[in-house]
């Protein structure tokens, strides 16, 4: 949040993810106007200007926080007007961005910067439990419990009622409540619109319109598949992903998941995934992650930069020769790429030109920034 010691931003994230609690840490002293209290909601959508009118008197420079923004986009155009007018600065949160683009809401003129906010990483937790993040995943209250069950099925309530519901986004809500299920399902999967349509019983373009909802309201993302070459045929389907394992594993109906078995060996793809999602994020480089996929069905899991760096991710505690074909192959296709596998490997080795991570310390090279 750097830039908002001197830019206006809008920060993005799915809800629970900690927007608030951090904004109240690093600005104590901003004005803050909270759009989920009902009584600052109410007087302020009647009466818009009356942000105008309490803060055209602040000093230049000000800082003011407007909570969930989204949920009355008339607001943006008295903070463009207290911007170019009494130079205050904004963090505009919100945990969609959906609701102010289809609306025409004054987006400020590329005035603002746009951040995004994702759950905990495993850079921000002391003693940071592989096991632990894999079963609950990274949202701040579901970490930090035992059994988060219950908790990721009063998430999950929570989205479907605020972002789905009260918005009005879709028609069928039964349909949407199947996709979603379904959509769970294709995480870290090729995304086939035609299958999961088929799966959902809606239309191959219903099915599309329910993925750009789950991308718009943060509660997913879909990741390229990377196909600069000059030498194989490739898939060019991209992959989705939730936004968080913990919330994947409640729709997936899996818990108490063990090291060894085939639905943790997916949970721990999907938490790397998660991180490098979030770290490249957080660098402003969100395009920098793939995957890589040939015709034949050889793949590897990600691919950083422009084949910079192509890595395998496995849960197993020993890595074995006959698991690093993928890497091996794309090596042959980019001879520069720097080859790595995430694994629970007990320590760090190397296999000919191939490095083998535990997988505590390829994220403690990732956050500081040693692996790309």
């Amino acid at each position: 949040m750097q830039d908002a010691e001197k830019e206006s931003v809008f920060f993005f994230g799915a809800r629970q993810t900690g927007k608030t609690t951090l904004l109240n840490r690093l600005f104590p002293d901003a004005r803050y106007y909270d759009l989920l209290k009902s009584e600052e909601f109410e007087r302020l959508s009647r009466r818009p200007q009356l942000l105008r009118e309490e803060l055209q008197d602040f000093p230049a420079h000000s800082l003011v926080v407007i909570d969930e923004i989204q949920k009355l986009p008339t607001l943006l155009d008295e903070v463009h007007w207290l911007m170019v007018n009494r130079d205050l600065r904004f963090v505009l949160t919100g945990s969609s961005a959906r609701k102010l683009r289809r609306s025409g809401a004054n987006l400020l003129g590329g005035r603002a910067l746009v951040n995004n906010f994702y759950p905990l990483v495993s850079a921000e937790i002391p003693d940071f439990d592989i096991d632990r993040a894999v079963n609950n995943g990274m949202l701040p209250r579901h970490y930090l419990v035992a059994d988060a069950t219950k908790r990721h099925s009063g998430y999950v309530g929570l989205y479907l009622q605020t972002e789905i519901v009260d918005e009005a986004v879709v028609r069928n809500l039964p349909s949407f409540n199947r996709f979603l299920e379904v959509a769970a399902l294709t995480s870290g999967e090729m995304l086939v619109y035609a299958n999961v349509a088929q799966d959902c019983g809606v239309s191959a373009v219903t099915a599309r319109s329910y993925f750009d909802i789950l991308v718009d309201t943060l509660f997913g993302y879909v990741i390229p598949a990377y196909t600069k070459t000059v030498k194989r045929k490739l898939i060019q389907a991209p992959k989705f992903y939730l936004f968080d394992v913990g919330v994947a594993n409640y729709l997936m109906h899996r818990s108490h998941l063990k090291q060894g078995s085939p639905e943790y060996g997916h949970a721990f793809e999907h938490l790397i995934i998660q991180e490098m999602m979030a770290y490249l994020g957080y660098q402003s480089r969100q395009g920098e992650l793939s995957y890589w996929r040939t015709g034949t069905g050889v793949e590897i899991d990600a691919v950083l930069g422009d084949a910079a760096v192509g890595i395998e991710i496995k849960s197993t505690s020993e890595v074995k020769d006959n698991q690093l074909k993928g890497l091996r192959s794309f090596g042959q296709d980019y001879p520069e790429a720097r080859l790595m596998v995430v694994s629970n490997d007990l320590y760090k080795r190397r296999k000919d030109n191939i490095e083998i991570f535990p997988v505590k310390e390829f994220l403690s090279d990732l956050w500081a920034g040693r692996i790309v």
